[in-house]
């Protein structure tokens, strides 16, 4: 059955040493975005929530308008890629969040992005 409302989430992610300062606990990684409408009914990203973990159990949030400065908007089987970034005081967290959206027919409905691995390459196995 499809649905009306329905984004599709894939996230990668990718530590950036150049952004990093390990000696001062400050890690840097990239994580690009894909949003994919394979609803029936075209949708705006209105804001967005993230809560950012990391290894210490210290949690960031983050809200705002739209993402990376856009505010997308999906026509059906229509996707929108990103990066952007995010520094933690470990070489290993985990994000997770929620795009607000905004459905043609004024329907407000929200878009959950699965919890996602933050991890320097080789640390984890």
């Amino acid at each position: 059955m499809v649905s009306s409302y329905d984004i599709d989430i894939d996230v990668e992610t990718e530590y950036v040493p150049e952004d990093s300062r390990p000696n001062d606990k400050r890690y840097t990684f990239a994580y690009t975005i894909t949003m994919y409408n394979i609803g029936v009914t075209s949708a705006q990203l209105m804001r967005r929530h993230w809560v950012i973990q990391d290894a210490h159990g210290q949690i960031q949030e983050v809200r705002g308008v739209g993402v990376v400065g856009e505010q997308p908007y999906l026509e059906p089987n229509e996707g929108f890629k990103y990066t952007s970034s995010v520094m933690i005081a470990t070489p290993v967290g985990y994000m997770h969040g929620t795009y607000y959206m905004q459905a043609e027919d004024g329907t407000e409905f929200e878009v959950e992005i699965p919890r996602f691995q933050l991890s320097l390459p080789h640390t984890l196995h």
